[in-house]
């Protein structure tokens, strides 16, 4: 039984190293082929450079690394990363020319395996490659979701939404307040479901946060879009070494399978509501986003890749994740900006006045 077990690691051990060999000769050629940039030296076997773009204090930052190497091999560079081979820009007038003239070269996002799993096979235009499907949804987007007059008839959402968001910290003050009149406030959570639910509303009708709603939905919908946020963003091995694929090192991919099935049963059954209000000739107005998307996406051109369904379920989750956790943090950002030019220097014990109500001026902390 020993034996048979050191045989297998044997053999997955030489497999392993064949393809690694194979995979540098391979690289090696195409590099001598062609007007390829300088490959910085010193990679690791398999991993290449990945030791340094953990960021831990022993490798030190990313773009510290990626300076030192600058310094020895020039401005444009590459690096490999696993199996693949990374281009390293380090001028700003080489980063203009691939911004302007040349941004069609690098529009398209690296498929990672994340992408892959929780953006319907990168069908979210924001992880699809850069081409007329890409094109047309973000056109559709800008149009029907972004422009001025669209902008402008959703204003109401937005008052509405903020109006309620201070009218429940109203109500939490009068419930929690201590004998100086004062309660303490999470304003990353209340800036995050302020946000969450205004662009809940408008691209799907629907409020999750705060009062009102179906409150094991609502709990089901956080969790799922806090898994969505964290995972979409994660590396994992098989990015940088595909071989390892079939591993799913930590359970990663597990995870980003199942929240794909949940966030899809959820943003389904609001696609149903929405068909059944259509079929049953209900009044829509104002429209969401998900309605216009019903009538908008039966064009040939973007159905070429993905049917309907998945479209809008795709499109909507992308507006979702970009409007509510961007949004959050930039206003939180900007709460630290301001606290500080005031000078204040500790945010967790400096009270700040806010009117909440008329003739009402509880003190808040954040």
């Amino acid at each position: 039984m020993e034996f048979s077990s050191f045989f297998y690691a044997a053999i997955a051990f030489f497999l392993l190293l064949y393809y690694y060999l194979l995979y540098s000769r391979s690289t090696k050629l195409t590099t001598q082929k062609s007007k390829s940039p300088p490959e910085a030296g010193g990679a690791w076997p398999f991993t290449g450079r990945l030791h340094l773009m953990n960021g831990g204090t022993s490798a030190g930052l990313p773009h510290i690394n990626l300076a030192t190497l600058a310094d020895k091999y020039g401005p444009v560079f590459t690096i490999r990363l696993g199996v693949n081979r990374v281009l390293v820009v380090s001028s700003w007038e080489l980063a203009k020319e691939l911004f302007t003239k040349r941004d069609a070269a690098i529009s398209s996002r690296p498929k990672l395996r994340g992408a892959k799993h929780l953006s319907y096979d990168f069908a979210m235009f924001g992880f699809s490659p850069y081409g007329s499907y890409w094109r047309e949804l973000r056109k559709l987007t800008s149009v029907e979701l972004l422009s001025s007059r669209r902008l402008e008839l959703l204003s109401q959402v937005r008052v509405s939404e903020t109006a309620q968001a201070v009218n429940e910290l109203y109500k939490l003050w009068v419930e929690k307040r201590d004998g100086s009149g004062r309660v303490l406030v999470d304003m990353k959570q209340w800036f995050g479901d302020l946000t969450l639910n205004v662009i809940l509303r408008i691209v799907a009708g629907k409020r999750y946060c705060g009062g009102g709603g179906d409150a094991e939905e609502t709990r089901r919908c956080r969790e799922v879009l806090r898994e969505f946020f964290e995972l979409a963003g994660l590396f994992v091995a098989a990015d940088a070494m595909p071989y390892l694929g079939w591993l799913d090192l930590g359970g990663c991919e597990k995870r980003m399978k199942r929240t794909a099935e949940e966030l899809d049963g959820i943003v389904g059954g609001w696609l149903a509501e929405h068909r059944e209000k259509e079929y049953s000739g209900e009044d829509q107005k104002p429209q969401d986003f998900m309605d216009v998307m019903l009538s908008a996406v039966q064009s040939e051109e973007i159905q070429a890749l993905y049917d309907a369904d998945t479209i809008i379920k795709a499109t909507c989750l992308v507006l979702i994740s970009g409007g509510s956790d961007t949004t959050t943090v930039i206003m939180c950002d900007e709460m630290v900006d301001m606290s500080e030019s005031a000078g204040l220097t500790n945010m967790k014990a400096t009270p700040l006045d806010v009117l909440v109500a008329p003739r009402l001026s509880p003190t808040l902390y954040v």
